[in-house]
């Protein structure tokens, strides 16, 4: 209000005008004093002090030169720390020289030094912590132009998250035999138990005999270009494991969770997946409600089992790497996670700018891998993130991706304990459809009809075991993974070369539009002169489009789609044209259809 004077943020806060730091002076003395009298204390606190354990400035520098020295080989002692130190007066008349007499005079037990090494690092830990809170209390009441709320905020997260409690307390040495022991009885449990691996399965065992499965604290990278089924491979990985989940639940086996973060859908389009995967229902109809009663039916019925399954998705959108780690560690104390995707990783944000730093976005990401491999380690958990390829895969003729496309870092190939790279052919060759009536368009429906569904998965990395390739299937339509394609309907050679072989293999349709065409051909007849590409031996053609639309109307569902309706026609014609039965030509305005000698038959 005009004419108040601001409190401070201090008494707004309910905090003391003054508080001293964490510190303990005496305790400071006592273990440099142990240092200098017994040196052979050392090797109990150097993982544990570091400079910044001691509060007082003097401290500090005398610690410095006793490290110095001890590293050195040399003997640290009142007499040979003197002569690193300045002459001074310390107060009350008291010399550098006399200091270092007084705390070999007062040093503490040799036997207790780590104990007070421990209780000084724990000093350190809060008034580092202090100082952070206190750097975002100032800045939130006095923020500089242009510094927003969220990235304050970011910055302290990130400084909290970097704090190191105990210095070198998870970088113990452990002796070789405590591993080994350690080890065999985790590898005889899981053999006694009949286990092929400690790792999570994906719930494909064609991709779990491959890669081991998802195993601790493996980073695990799925790559592939737009549209080739990153993410579809990654939710029905995570829909896979969180069944299992819950089997295990079922069983009286203690509740595992897996984590999701979804930085491209948001939580109800990633459910809408999930719910396709399981109810068979296309993912399309469920996002235009094109639902039968019975469908919907089912749907209502699936959602009561769902909604039990232990996912946990955060949909925030735009993420940085520093709030991706405090989620997953907040998840994991509540013990709420025990795998986690992340979809995708060139949407993460880089950490909080500092000083005017300007990391490029290559820097960004390196950092990024870096810091989600750490989590995985410091979890204990195997994480998935997502990877874009680049675009330079596309003007390749072998457009299979490689390890140098994933895009804007190789960090992302360094740091990954696994890569997985997709690739469908049928992605490709849909946009390379060739004129209808041609012979390029045949040999393009006959190759079409053998890789749709058909989605390779190359483990162009693994450090577990050698790189391979996964065939799997894939529906489109329900964005569905399946552990291996679709059979194929085989078709022999042509029957003039099979002649006496045995009956023919056939889709059940083939006949029945096979007898459609002989039905038409009867009130069919059209000049050779009339028709452009038509053989001059041919005597009577079908025009193809009135017969495709017959076909249709008598076999087809009126429901279906069109694309339904294009394949149902295209999966009976095609294997009557491999084997002889009927062939095809004319323009692309005016495409016929005429039977062989052979299909007359």
């Amino acid at each position: 209000m005009s004419g108040e004077l601001r409190r401070s943020y201090r008494e707004e806060a309910g905090l003391p005008a003054y508080r001293e730091m964490p510190r303990n002076i005496e305790m400071e003395q006592a273990v440099l004093g142990c240092l200098l009298v017994a040196n052979n204390a050392w090797p109990k606190v150097v993982d544990v002090l570091t400079s910044d354990c001691f509060y007082e400035q003097l401290h500090r520098r005398i610690f410095d030169v006793i490290a110095g020295l001890l590293e050195q080989g040399q003997t640290a002692n009142p007499i040979t720390c003197r002569s690193y130190l300045p002459e001074q007066d310390l107060g009350g008349g008291m010399t550098p020289a006399q200091y270092l007499a007084r705390l070999a005079a007062e040093a503490g037990i040799p036997s207790e030094i780590r104990g007070y090494a421990q209780f000084l690092n724990d000093m350190r830990a809060r008034r580092e912590a202090i100082s952070v809170a206190q750097d975002l209390l100032e800045k939130a009441y006095d923020a500089p132009v242009g510094v927003t709320a969220k990235s304050m905020v970011e910055m302290a997260v990130d400084r909290l998250s970097g704090l190191k409690t105990t210095i070198g307390e998870s970088e113990d040495f452990q002796n070789f035999e405590t591993v080994s022991k350690r080890a065999l009885t985790t590898l005889f449990q899981d053999w006694k138990d009949g286990a092929k691996s400690k790792g999570i399965s994906t719930g494909y065992p064609a991709l779990d005999e491959a890669t081991g499965g998802l195993e601790a604290p493996d980073l695990i990278l799925i790559g592939g270009r737009p549209g080739s089924g990153k993410t579809a491979l990654a939710t029905n990985i995570a829909f896979n494991v969180a069944r299992m989940f819950d089997a295990e639940r079922k069983a009286g086996l203690p509740l595992r969770h897996i984590g999701f973060f979804s930085l491209e859908m948001s939580d109800e389009q990633l459910w809408q997946r999930v719910l396709s995967d399981a109810s068979g229902i296309p993912s399309w109809r469920i996002k235009r409600r094109a639902l039968s009663d019975s469908e919907m039916e089912r749907i209502v019925n699936l959602e009561r089992e769902l909604s039990q399954l232990p996912i946990e998705i955060d949909a925030s959108g735009k993420l940085s790497i520093s709030q991706i780690e405090l989620r997953a560690r907040a998840l994991h104390k509540q013990g709420k996670l025990h795998a986690m995707v992340i979809d995708y990783i060139q949407l993460i944000g880089g950490r909080a700018k500092r000083g005017g730093r300007d990391d490029n976005r290559v820097q960004e990401l390196t950092d990024i891998t870096t810091s989600l491999k750490a989590l995985a380690k410091e979890l204990s958990i195997p994480i998935i993130a997502l990877a874009q390829v680049s675009r330079e895969v596309d003007k390749r003729d072998d457009k299979r991706p490689k390890l140098g496309d994933l895009r804007e870092s190789g960090s992302l190939e360094q740091d990954a304990d696994m890569v997985l790279l997709l690739y469908r052919e049928e992605y490709y060759l849909k946009d390379s459809k060739p004129q209808e009536g041609t012979d390029a368009y045949l040999q393009w429906e006959r190759r079409m009809v053998q890789v749709k569904g058909v989605a390779e998965v190359n483990v162009a990395k693994q450090r577990h075991g050698p790189p391979c390739v996964v065939t799997m299937g894939f529906n489109a339509e329900l964005t569905r993974f399946l552990n291996e394609p679709d059979p194929r309907d085989e078709t022999v050679e042509p029957i003039r070369q099979e002649k006496g072989k045995g009956p023919l293999r056939m889709p059940a349709d083939s006949p029945r539009i096979l007898h459609e065409l002989k039905a038409m051909e009867v009130h069919q007849s059209v000049p050779n002169k009339e028709l452009e590409g038509v053989p001059r031996w041919v005597k009577k053609v079908v025009d193809y489009m009135e017969w495709k639309e017959r076909c249709v109307l008598k076999f087809c569902d009126p429901d279906q789609t069109d694309a339904a309706k294009a394949k149902f026609m295209r999966d009976a014609m095609v294997p009557l044209m491999d084997n002889g039965f009927i062939e095809r030509g004319g323009t692309k305005d005016y495409p016929y259809v005429w039977l062989t000698d052979l299909g007359r038959k």
